[in-house]
């Protein structure tokens, strides 16, 4: 039977990872993703998990390990944050590569410096084009449902490659909250065995990953990552399909809020989200036909389904919790590219907000959603809270 806990968004990771039980998880601590290995070892000491847990010197060898230990046939998971994750980013298009299903507990933090201990999506967004998945994550229950779900989805044979499970640095990381979680043998029997494909201990069947590829090859190595990738959308849908019948939790691609009327939609993501929602209802007690839509899977991106989303509205309202210096925000350059892929033109405006960990309040999200109302349409980028 299933159970409820007031936990936090890390501990409902490290809980995840007891249930499911990898053969290999290879970390190294860096706040505020330190409390998942550090959970996780206390399941180690206490024989309630079978899994190798190997303590290393760094990230680059907690991944380093980690890719080692997939491309071998193991299951395995790990978690980092910030310049931990940069500290990987040589190893991270090698999984996506090597087709190395590791599944990975990001907790975003800002990328120094200065140093910051706090949330921002620099840390991911930075590695928007290594070849991973990124699912991001609005409260501790969707981060633990979405580390059941991410096994099955990175080890399917139409996928094979590493996701990335996001959630904010301390908001949702240290946040407690009621989560439930599954029972132990429904969530193994959700996940089931790993079944690798081309295992490097298969000595029957000998292969090598590491090898040399110039221009006779590469090419068409890196077009079968992109196929992969392209199946990953419909891989999800079937995942989260079955997880909702299951449990009765649904989580879409991307979560519209009200949009199906609104003239003005907010597109957000992580648990900001939770803050325009409020947002919304206060501004429709007040006449105003606004929504918000939460983007869920970033990579690959949702294009159609943020399209079906956004195409009825006047004006859009594109926040980013993370900066592109020198080109406009990430979410808000996908945002506008599927728009015009599409043949839609709707007006929008970016904005920035909460960079370092700064709080996103109501009052903020309200900001943006008058711009919209009170037709204060530029594209040029803006700042949500910020001292000017």
């Amino acid at each position: 039977m299933s159970r409820k806990d007031i936990t936090s968004g890390n501990w409902a990771v490290a809980e995840a990872m007891r249930q499911i039980n990898p053969d290999v998880v290879a970390a190294y601590p860096i706040t505020p993703s330190t409390d998942i290995p550090m959970k996780f070892s206390e399941f180690v000491a206490d024989g309630l998990v079978d899994t190798n847990l190997v303590t290393v010197e760094s990230e680059h060898s907690a991944i380093s390990a980690c890719l080692a230990a997939a491309v071998s046939g193991a299951r395995v998971m790990t978690a980092s944050s910030a310049n931990g994750v940069a500290l990987m980013h040589e190893i991270f298009p090698i999984a996506a590569s090597y087709r190395a299903p590791i599944v990975f507990g990001l907790v975003n933090r800002s990328l120094g410096a200065p140093i910051n201990i706090h949330c921002d999506h620099g840390d991911s967004m930075a590695e928007r084009d290594s070849g991973w998945i990124h699912i991001y994550c609005e409260d501790g229950q969707e981060v633990y449902d979405t580390m059941v779900m991410a096994v099955r989805i990175a080890e399917h044979k139409e996928v094979l490659l590493p996701v990335f499970v996001c959630q904010d640095g301390f908001i949702t990381s240290h946040c407690f909250e009621p989560v439930e979680f599954m029972d132990d043998e429904e969530v193994r029997s959700f996940i089931g065995e790993r079944d690798p494909l081309f295992p490097l201990l298969d000595i029957d069947n000998p292969v090598a990953y590491g090898s040399l590829a110039l221009t006779d090859y590469y090419f068409e190595i890196k077009r079968q990552q992109v196929e992969a990738m392209k199946n990953v959308e419909k891989v999800y849908r079937e995942v989260a399909g079955e997880f909702a019948k299951k449990t009765g939790r649904d989580y879409p691609v991307v979560d519209s809020y009200k949009t199906d009327d609104a003239d003005h939609i907010m597109v957000i993501m992580s648990s900001a989200a939770g803050a325009a929602k409020d947002t919304v209802d206060r501004l429709r007690e007040k006449g105003h036909k606004v929504g918000c839509m939460r983007i869920r899977l970033f990579r690959p991106f949702p294009a159609k389904a943020v399209v079906g989303a956004l195409k009825g509205a006047k004006s859009i309202a594109v926040l980013d919790r993370a900066a592109s210096l020198g080109a406009p925000a990430p979410l808000f350059t996908e945002i506008k590219g599927a728009l015009y892929d599409a043949g839609i033109h709707i007006p929008a405006n970016t904005y920035v907000y909460g960079l370092g960990g700064r709080d996103f309040f109501p009052h903020n999200a309200e900001e943006a959603f008058m711009d919209l109302i009170n037709n204060n349409l530029n594209p040029e980028e803006r700042y949500l809270g910020l001292r000017e």
